[in-house]
């Protein structure tokens, strides 16, 4: 009780004469708001001046995460007229709403001499965001561009390139919201006034202004570019060269990109020196990438775990385990910059039979347990005979693992692009006939391949186009298994359009509807599926799916209901939409155990929402116990308290030890949370983006999706800055840059052995929090 009338008071200081202050009901008002993604008198009564600046920052932000036009004309109003910081959330708030409705009030804001550096810098990366959602299909030609979207990409320009002209003085933020909403907008010239500022004092500025660079596939600093590569000392710089030199096609960077793969003392600039000769496509690079590869594995299976070797004691040999002085890690760091290599190798020399390339993915194979498709891959695209053999010899390996299963169906999907010879030929037949024989076997109720990797074997089955192709999708339509279902739907929405792949998807939803309700992807993936194989045919579906429990299921079909030609084909749609609206079918609505699913509602109370609003940043952290070391993730609970409140209930329910680290890019995130292990699993329920300000540096912490809203348990942390992912994810967390160095270490197959959250008061010297 003492900290909330400590708070009420603080608040209560900071209002100006007139002001209402904010209070613990407006606060939970607003998020209650929010969570439900409903727009109105709960939250349009506070974007006025009579309440104090905090409340009305909190309500401009909530605005902007449910993206209701209708709080467009408030918002404007107080981006002009507002005080400093509520103008600088009001411009943040337009560019999440992402209407083009906005880009005057933004424009002019930008335009505007006065307007203060923090808001500026909000105001373009508000640009960006309305500019690339409204830029329509990306192959359009240049004139059929909305004018307002490339007024936005001129506003962005100006903007640079007034920075630029301010030399020691520049808006550190200005500059690098500007360079990001560059490489959303893609305005004619963004290239060229990227480029001005690679040569920057600030080595984050010259950093962005490589990546920007990389996305437009910029060709116009090729030099600059290979000097940072070369001699700039910030690594995340000298990787950001190494990929726009890549997107440029630069092949006379080939030796600076060779030389920073195999020696960089980074590895995450090798990692990214790797990828990119991938991308250049040249096979000079190969032996390099062999003698770095080949003592990157000698080193991984020295710190491996023992392994049975043979050790000759007298004169017999015997079998023996095999211990090593340095031995400590199961799955060695070093893993995660030979899959890169392995990956390379596959695009530099596929179809050669490289003696001494399949002699090193043999043996990296044998190490990883076969779990890697990148091994896979790379085997099947350089050998493709002997690696049929190879499969044929290491049967019982793959069938041991779904993960190893997994990658040597995607090793196998690779025979689809061999040729017409008739080793070719005979190759891509033995691979269907095995496809074909694997969901027999399913089909018959045998072990393998399990539940879980028979979407691999439907898309690798897909790959080959074989005749017949839809008549062997279609009954996996059925499946009770979701993750079957989303993918066969997914499929047959790429085969050529027919009656009886229509009905056979149409009916597949109306049983999802009633069946799924502890996972949405076949739902989802069904409505999209229908769309696109008959757009007019679905529009019964579409309405009927208006009334689903699920506010995802229903924010598909409005989005795909708000097709323009649909609409001018059956004007009822838009009365169907319009009661759908009314009946609040656009809004998240309450929890009803009568529809005997969680997904897509509001499960949140009051008491929730209080809990959650109580936390202050500093107070809660989770402390993470993996092989490798233990970090710590200081949770942003004033940022994100909704994300926070549902990871941290997840964590003390143990939701999370045990579990396998599914996915790491090196250089861009390590992600975990899948129950599932193959990135589709999650807890049974979504929970709503809290999209802010913090950005993605290097140990953010952010949630996973697969669309706005869709969060759940994933989550991610990133190994460098990535600028792109700014307003798109929710920011929920930091991870200081000591524990940093044991998240670089992690490696796919790392599990998750515990996890403590640790919540207290504000820490203060010599105190310690409590575990949970």
């Amino acid at each position: 009780m003492k900290k909330a009338i400590v708070l009420f008071i603080a608040i209560f200081s900071s209002t100006t004469l007139g002001q209402v202050p904010s209070t613990i009901k407006g606060d939970v008002e607003i998020l209650r708001a929010e969570d439900a993604r409903r727009y109105g008198a709960a939250v349009e009564k506070y974007l006025t001046a009579k309440y104090n600046e905090k409340t009305v920052v909190r309500a401009l932000l909530a605005a902007g995460r449910i993206g209701d036009e209708r709080a467009i004309p408030p918002i404007e109003q107080l981006l002009e007229q507002g005080s400093p910081k509520v103008r600088e959330m009001a411009a943040f708030a337009l560019g999440e709403i992402e209407s083009i409705n906005a880009a005057d009030a933004i424009i002019k804001t930008l335009k505007d001499a006065d307007t203060p550096d923090a808001v500026r810098a909000r105001a373009v990366e508000a640009a960006g965001k309305i500019a690339a959602a409204n830029a329509g299909p990306a192959n359009a030609p240049a004139e059929s561009k909305n004018p307002k979207v490339v007024d936005l990409g001129n506003a962005i320009l100006d903007t640079l390139e007034a920075e630029e002209a301010r030399r020691d003085k520049q808006h550190r933020e200005t500059v690098l919201l500007g360079l990001t909403a560059a490489q959303r907008a893609r305005p004619d010239g963004g290239d060229v006034v990227a480029a001005l500022f690679l040569t920057n004092l600030d080595p984050r500025i010259r950093s962005d202004a490589a990546n920007t660079l990389a996305r437009l596939r910029a060709k116009n600093a090729n030099m600059a570019l290979r000097a940072m590569l070369l001699s700039d000392d910030d690594p995340i710089a000298r990787a950001n060269a190494a990929r726009a030199l890549g997107a440029a096609e630069d092949k006379e960077a080939v030796n600076l990109l060779i030389t920073a793969a195999t020696e960089d003392e980074d590895a995450r600039v090798r990692v990214t020196a790797v990828r990119t000769l991938a991308t250049l496509r040249d096979p000079f690079a190969v032996e390099k990438l062999l003698d770095h590869g080949e003592k990157l594995l000698s080193a991984y299976r020295l710190a491996g775990p023992p392994s049975i070797q043979k050790r000759k004691v007298g004169p017999a040999r015997r079998k023996t385990p095999v211990t090593r002085p340095n031995q400590t890690v199961s799955n060695p760091a070093e893993k995660n910059e030979l899959l890169e290599i392995a990956a390379v190798l596959g695009r530099l020399i596929p179809k050669t039979n490289d003696a001494r390339t399949v002699k090193f993915l043999t043996a990296f194979g044998t190490a990883d347990r076969y779990r890697s498709p990148e091994i896979e891959i790379a085997f099947a695209r350089i050998a493709p005979k002997p690696y049929t053999d190879y499969l044929k010899a290491k049967k019982a390996e793959f069938k041991n693992t779904p993960q190893a299963e997994d990658a040597a169906l995607q090793g196998i999907r690779e025979f689809a692009a061999l040729g017409t010879s008739d080793e070719e030929t005979a190759l891509k037949k033995g691979a269907v006939d095995q496809l074909r024989r694997g969901l027999l076997r399913y089909a018959s109720g045998e072990a393998s391949p399990t539940e879980r990797t028979v979407p691999e074997v439907l898309r690798s089955l897909a790959a080959f186009k074989p005749d017949g192709l839809d008549d062997e999708l279609r009954p996996f339509l059925a499946d009770k298994s979701v993750f079957i279902r989303a993918a066969a739907a997914d499929l047959l929405s790429n085969r050529p359009s027919n009656k009886e792949n229509f009905d056979a998807l149409k009916a597949a939803f109306a049983r999802a509807l009633l069946t799924d309700k502890m996972e949405n992807d076949a739902q989802l993936g069904l409505l999209d599926a229908m769309f696109k194989v008959d757009k007019k045919g679905s529009v019964g579906t579409l309405l009927l799916a208006l009334n689903a429990p699920d506010y995802l299921v229903r924010k598909k079909a409005l989005d795909l209901l708000a097709d323009k030609a649909l609409q001018k084909d059956f004007p009822g749609i838009s009365a169907g939409v319009e009661n759908a609206r009314r009946n609040a079918k656009d809004q998240v609505l309450p929890y009803a155990p009568a529809f005997g699913t969680r997904l897509g509602q509001v499960l949140n109370t009051d008491v929730d929402y209080k809990r959650a609003l109580a936390r202050k940043n500093g107070s809660v952290k989770a402390v993470f116990t993996t092989a490798k070391g233990t970090f710590t993730i200081d949770l942003l609970p004033e940022d994100a308290p909704l994300t926070v409140d549902n990871f941290v209930k997840l964590a003390r329910s143990r939701y999370f030890n045990g579990l396998e680290v599914h996915r790491v890019v090196p250089n861009f995130v390590m992600q975990d949370g899948d129950p599932l292990g193959n990135g589709n699993g999650g807890p049974g329920w979504s929970i709503r983006c809290e999209v802010n300000m913090v950005p993605y540096e290097r140990g953010a912490v952010g949630m996973a999706l697969s669309g706005k809203d869709t969060g759940g348990s994933q989550w991610f942390v990133t190994h460098s800055p990535q600028p792109h992912l700014d307003g798109g994810y929710t920011v929920f967390g930091k991870v200081n840059e000591k524990d940093m160095k044991v998240v670089d270490k992690i490696v796919r197959g790392d599990k998750v052995i515990s996890v403590s959250i640790i919540e207290g008061s504000l820490p203060q010297k010599g105190a310690k929090g409590r575990r949970k």
